[in-house]
């Protein structure tokens, strides 16, 4: 929603090569329209049928492929990457996307517990640790989980091209080997072959331990070899800060203090290799994060994340935490995609057309994260409104909201009224508005714009 000449779609579609400049355009002018509109079917995006109609025709064109679609925005991404000083996060994490209810498609996926069809959807969300802001969607990679192959042996198994656990390292090769870029992943990315990959690709990387490898103390490897997990909790603790736990169905939300602790290790290859990855032991440090004291029937918090960030005292340790706990982001904007823009929903009867739907729906979903993310910026209160949306935008939500155009809204009150136009109450002990109430306001405020434009425009004479 940041102001500027280009709408939306021209920003982040108007370089699609989709064969001719016409195919280009109507991409614009679908995505203008979905960003408008993000909720619901597409036929409730979409009201004019003839704008339909041609979508439909458009995502017909063997041009428009995923590829196709998400490379401009791709582009427009790898241009914030430069631009930005550092450090920037890249975090990598996988959702399914559930198309059970479309029988027409015979060649999707297994996914959930084996009953449903659909995709692996594995995103890299590019996401400013300062403000914990999404700036663009790196990659995606729509997988379909094959079936293994009786009898298939685990040699052959590695060499599998649709093994699905090299989707972490593809998922990132298109990043450049800089420093300033650190690569976070949940425990879904701690394979030997995700953790080499990094190691080797000249960026930094935060990834969460989910196996208790086998390991050396220090970098150099000397000494006999030990659990991770369990020589990790023999480490002192080197610092305490509090962290928000969010609610559960078991649990409300609460505040919990934990502990820290770092040390180097020299991680061993396993014996089986899993993957394509070397038999060199890898050094890196791991930080263990664990709740000492936590409420009665509560089960503690307790993390083991790996990093080839030196960390060598207390403020390295905190500062690796802190670019795990942004990775909160992706999980908001998978949400976004599937709640907010309906991305389910879509009722195509061949992946051909089903799939560029996926990567433009999937940058609308940013617009909706970012909504929330603009609202929460530090300098809100004093930052102008119109540095963040149109004036025109100002104008009509002030209007609405006092009677008047307040053309000199900070970003703070902009956002305070457009949660209020999705629903929000604004009272003191309210949460803050997340994107979903934002969305609803959003959708609401273009009604709105829409009703000003009619309103002011010029009567025809004669």
């Amino acid at each position: 929603m940041v102001q500027t000449e280009r709408s939306f779609g021209e920003i982040h579609f108007g370089g699609a090569k989709l064969g001719n400049r016409a195919r280009t355009r109507r991409l614009v002018k679908v995505a203008d329209a979905l960003v408008r509109h993000p909720g619901g079917t597409l036929p409730d995006k979409i009201k004019d049928p003839a704008d339909l109609q041609a979508l439909y025709r458009l995502v017909q064109r063997r041009e428009v492929t995923h590829a196709s679609v998400l490379a401009s925005h791709q582009a427009e991404t790898m241009r914030r990457i430069e631009q930005h000083p550092g450090p920037l996060l890249a975090v990598s994490d996988a959702t399914e996307l559930d198309y059970s209810g479309l029988t027409s498609i015979r060649n999707l996926g297994q996914i959930g517990n084996g009953s449903c069809r659909g995709y692996v959807c594995q995103n890299v969300l590019m996401v400013d640790p300062d403000g914990r802001q999404a700036i663009g969607l790196a990659n995606q990679i729509l997988h379909t989980r094959a079936k293994t192959p009786r009898g298939e042996t685990r040699k052959k198994g590695r060499r599998r091209k649709s093994r699905e656990s090299r989707l972490w390292p593809e998922a990132t090769k298109p990043l450049p080997g800089d420093r300033k870029l650190i690569v976070v992943c949940d425990r879904g990315g701690d394979t030997f072959e995700q953790l080499e990959h990094e190691a080797k690709s000249g960026r930094r990387f935060v990834i969460r331990s989910a196996k208790d490898r086998w390991m050396m103390a220090g970098h150099a490897g000397i000494g006999t070899k030990q659990k991770l997990h369990a020589t990790a909790r023999r480490t002192k603790a080197a610092g305490s800060y509090t962290v928000e736990v969010g609610a559960t169905p078991e649990q409300p939300a609460r505040k919990a203090t934990v502990q820290f602790s770092f040390m180097a290790v020299c991680l061993m290859p396993p014996k089986q290799p899993r993957g394509s990855h070397s038999q060199q032991p890898l050094p890196v440090w791991v930080v263990r994060v664990w709740e000492s004291n936590p409420p009665p029937g509560v089960e503690p918090l307790e993390w083991f994340l790996l990093t080839n960030e030196p960390v060598e005292r207390a403020e390295t340790a905190r500062q690796a935490i802190t670019w795990y706990e942004c990775r909160w982001v992706v999980e908001e904007f998978h949400k976004a995609q599937k709640t907010g823009c309906g991305i389910e929903t879509m009722q195509f009867t061949c992946k051909s057309r089903l799939e560029p739907m996926i990567a433009l729906q999937s940058i609308v979903a940013l617009t909706l994260l970012n909504l929330r993310d603009a609202s929460r910026r530090p300098d809100a209160e004093k930052t102008p409104a119109t540095e963040v949306v149109s004036q025109e935008y100002v104008n009509v939500l002030s209007a609405w909201r006092h009677g008047e155009a307040r053309p000199d809204w900070t970003a703070h009150e902009f956002f305070l009224a457009l949660a209020r136009l999705g629903g929000h109450q604004n009272r003191r002990k309210d949460k803050r508005p997340g994107w979903i109430v934002l969305w609803r306001g959003w959708t609401a405020l273009q009604l709105l714009l829409t009703g000003s434009r009619l309103a002011n425009k010029p009567k025809k004479v004669g």
